[in-house]
C-alpha cells in the first residue's frame, strides 16, 4: 500500500517539486542585514566554538506596561507563574538556541522565535510548563522519527529538530525545537483568499496531501492526530525573509513587556509569517497512540471538516441552541438531519444513549431535527462535481468509526482522483 501511495505522490508532483496554493504569497521585501556582536550579559550564555552564528543583542526599552496589568498567559484561568519558565529575551538555552521574539502562549506553554547558533538558522521554541518531564508531544515525535520505512507522508507533517530540557527556579521545562512555519490555512482562508473560500478543484491538492500524511501516521507510525482543524495545517515558508524581518524589529523596536521581581512577560509579537505551498499537519498535543485503543478513523471524519470548511463559508454543524449557546441535543439532531439515525450498534456503545433514544432507537425530540441536507447547505459551494464531493463526503460522515473509510481508501475516492493525470509508461514502471 506505501507503493500505491508513493505512486499517488509522484503524481501529485510531492517528491519533486513542491505545490502551491491559488493564492498570492504574502511575503515582506527584504531588509539590510542584522548588525550582530559577539557578547551579551546574560548569565545563561556561554560561548561555543561549535556555534557557527554570532550572538544578537537586544538593547534595553521604555516599552514597559505597568506591573499591575495582567497580559498574555496571566490572563489564563490555570495560570501559576512559577509553572512557566522565566525566559529572557537573547537569553541562549542549551547552550544553543538564542531566544529572539515570543510568538505566542497557551496553557502548557509558551512559543519563542529563536536562532540555531550551531546550524545558523531560525527555530521555534516550545517551552512547556513544569511537571510535563514526561512530554506527550515528544513521545509522539519520537515514535515518528522511529518509523524506517520510507513513505512520502513523512516529509508532510512538521519537523521536530531537537528536544532538551532547562532547569527553571522552580524545577525542569521540556522544550521542543521545531521548524519555522508560515501562517495556518485557517489564517490564509479568513484573510487572504477572497470570500473566504476555495473551489472544489484547488480544494482537493490540500485534500490528497493531508491523506497522504495521514496514511503516514495511520500505517507506518501508527498515530492518531484526533485534532485535525484548520488552524493545525501550516504553510511552509519559501525563505527566512520574514523571519529576518522580525529578528531586525525586535533589535531595533522591542516588543512591550513588563518587568516583575522574578521574571519579565512580553507580549507576542505581531507579524505576518507568510508562506507559501501545501499546509504542514502540526501541533500533536492531542494526538494518540493507534495501538492503545483509539481507531485512526477518528482523524478521516476530520478530513471532511477540514475539507468541507475550505469550500464552504459556514461550518457544516452549528450546533446553537435559541440563545447561541451550544448545545449537545441540538449538534445530534443536526447529526441526523445529515446522516440520518445513528444504528444500534452506535446507540449500544453511547453511554447517554437512554437519554436521547428509545428502547425502539427513536429520537425522544429533545431537540427539533433541522431540515437540512448536504446539498442545501453546501449550495454555493463553488466548482464542478458536486455531487461527487457529497457522495464522498457521506464515506466519512458515519456514526461508527469503523464504518468510514482509511486514509488510502479515502484518497483513492473516483472524485478525488478527478483531474490528476495519468502517469507516462516509465513513471507507472518506476
Amino acid at each position: 500500500m506505501a507503493g500505491r501511495i508513493t505512486q499517488c505522490a509522484r503524481r501529485l508532483g510531492m517528491l519533486h517539486a513542491k505545490l502551491h496554493l491559488a493564492c498570492r504569497h504574502v511575503i515582506p521585501t527584504p531588509t539590510p542585514r542584522l548588525r550582530k556582536i559577539t557578547r551579551a550579559s546574560y548569565q545563561t550564555i556561554r560561548y561555543s566554538s561549535q556555534w557557527t552564528s554570532s550572538l544578537t543583542v537586544f538593547p534595553t526599552t521604555d516599552a514597559l506596561i505597568d506591573p499591575s496589568i495582567e497580559i498574555e498567559e496571566e490572563t489564563l484561568p490555570t495560570y501559576h507563574p512559577e509553572k512557566y519558565y522565566p525566559v529572557q529575551q537573547g537569553e541562549v538555552l542549551d547552550n544553543r538556541y538564542q531566544v529572539l521574539a515570543k510568538l505566542g502562549y497557551g496553557v502548557t506553554s509558551t512559543v519563542w522565535l529563536g536562532r540555531d547558533l550551531r546550524d545558523s538558522k531560525y527555530v521555534v521554541l516550545k517551552i512547556y510548563v513544569i511537571g510535563q518531564e514526561k512530554n506527550h508531544e515528544l513521545e509522539i515525535y519520537n515514535r515518528m522519527n522511529a518509523v524506517e520505512v520510507e513513505h512520502p507522508g513523512r516529509d508532510l507533517v512538521r519537523r521536530l529538530f531537537d528536544h532538551f530540557t532547562v532547569t527553571g527556579p522552580h524545577g525542569p521545562h521540556v522544550c521542543l525545537v521545531h521548524e519555522p512555519m508560515g501562517m495556518s490555512a485557517d489564517t490564509l482562508l479568513q484573510k487572504y483568499i477572497p470570500g473566504n473560500t476555495m473551489t472544489l478543484g484547488e480544494m482537493k491538492s490540500c485534500i490528497r496531501q493531508l491523506l497522504i500524511a495521514l496514511d503516514f501516521l495511520h500505517s507506518a507510525a501508527r498515530i492518531v492526530h484526533t485534532d485535525l482543524q484548520l488552524k493545525n495545517l501550516l504553510l511552509p515558508i519559501p525563505d527566512t525573509k520574514t523571519l529576518e524581518n522580525l529578528e531586525e524589529r525586535e533589535v531595533n523596536d522591542p516588543s512591550p513587556r513588563k518587568i516583575l521581581k522574578d521574571r519579565t512577560i512580553y507580549l507576542s509579537t505581531v507579524y505576518n509569517p507568510g508562506g507559501s505551498g501545501l499546509p504542514l499537519i502540526s501541533d500533536f498535543g492531542e494526538a494518540r497512540f493507534g495501538d492503545e485503543n483509539w481507531d485512526y478513523k477518528v482523524d478521516i471524519w476530520n478530513v471532511a471538516m477540514v475539507a468541507w470548511d475550505i469550500v464552504s463559508p459556514r461550518h457544516m454543524f452549528d450546533g446553537r441552541n435559541a440563545d447561541g449557546i451550544f448545545d449537545d441535543r441540538v449538534h445530534i439532531a443536526e447529526m441526523i438531519a445529515l446522516m440520518g439515525p445513528p444504528p444500534a450498534s452506535f446507540r449500544e456503545r453511547c453511554r447517554l444513549a437512554y437519554v436521547l433514544w428509545d428502547e425502539q432507537g427513536n429520537w425522544k425530540d429533545l431537540a427539533t431535527i433541522p431540515e437540512i441536507s448536504l446539498e442545501s447547505l453546501g449550495a454555493d459551494i463553488p466548482g464542478e462535481n458536486k455531487e461527487g464531493f457529497f457522495r464522498w463526503l457521506r464515506k466519512a460522515l458515519q456514526w461508527n468509526a469503523e464504518d468510514r473509510p482509511t486514509a488510502t481508501e479515502f484518497l483513492f475516492d473516483e472524485w478525488l482522483m478527478e483531474g490528476l493525470r495519468r502517469p507516462n509508461t516509465e513513471d507507472a514502471k518506476t
